[in-house]
């Protein structure tokens, strides 16, 4: 029996990626096979996508033609690597894509050698569609396994490639963006609070505010400051309140916090 696709690890991203490649039908359940160690885990993934599901890895590289993604905890790649190491002897040839937080292709591709193999940064509003992955090829790849990587991550948000010497960067900004953003949404509210909304209310508000001005940029194409602008009237409460912004140096703690995760991504990584 093969499989198109593999997947190591039913995790939260996994699942993320699985469930969206099924919805949109880029592969058919009876093309992909799971391997996941936790019975409970392979039981809900089994009965959920009617994907085969096993806890042996050796059987998912195994088995699998097309692609295999690696989407388990950095700290386990190595065993892993280790236990498939044989496998590799038979002359297997899939396209390997990893979205491992700081394993490096050079890192991949010694445990993969000579196996085309990509290093993929999703975010975690993948598990809702609307993640940003950014996609970095290894040495052995060519278009259409970048075709194939976009295709796969496009079924969980948008797609960008960049070289592996910026991937650090996208994980300062992508990576740990979203909790940027769900502080933002939770100040938001507070001040809605401060200003004497009642909690639920001022986070229904705020939650909206964000989506809809992120969606208002998109669907436009508008700059941010463009839109900042329209916004501003002269002498009026939005003027004002920017000011105050300014002056708590907002946009600047924004970009020390991307720069700071940035280093932390270099020094993990190491």
């Amino acid at each position: 029996m093969t499989y198109k696709f593999g997947l190591i690890g039913g995790g939260v991203m996994g699942e993320a990626l699985l469930s969206r490649l099924i919805a949109r039908s880029i592969y058919h359940p009876s093309e992909v096979i799971v391997s996941e160690p936790q019975p409970t885990r392979q039981k809900f993934l089994a009965h959920q996508y009617n994907v085969a599901v096993t806890d042996d890895n050796r059987l998912v590289f195994s088995q699998t033609t097309d692609v295999i993604c690696l989407a388990v905890k950095p700290q386990v790649f190595s065993a892993i690597a280790q236990e498939l190491a044989d496998v590799l002897e038979q002359g297997h040839s899939p396209l390997v894509i990893s979205v491992l937080a700081g394993v490096t292709l050079s890192k991949l591709e010694a445990a993969f050698p000579q196996l085309p193999v990509i290093r993929a940064m999703p975010n975690t509003p993948a598990t809702v569609g609307a993640g940003m992955t950014a996609i970095a090829p290894g040495a052995y790849t060519h278009s259409k396994h970048l075709e194939t990587a976009r295709q796969l991550f496009s079924a969980v948000g948008e797609v960008v490639e960049v070289p592996e010497s910026l991937m650090d960067a996208v994980t300062g900004l992508s990576g740990s963006g979203p909790a940027y953003v769900a502080l933002m949404v939770e100040a938001l509210a507070d001040g809605g609070v401060a200003a004497g909304l009642p909690r639920a209310i001022a986070y229904q508000i705020a939650l909206q505010t964000v989506l809809g001005t992120a969606q208002l940029l998109h669907e436009t194409k508008l700059h941010p400051a463009e839109l900042k602008d329209r916004v501003t009237s002269p002498g009026g409460t939005t003027i004002t309140g920017v000011a105050q912004l300014e002056r708590s140096a907002f946009r600047s703690a924004l970009i020390e916090a991307v720069k700071a995760a940035t280093i932390r991504s270099q020094e993990l990584g190491k």
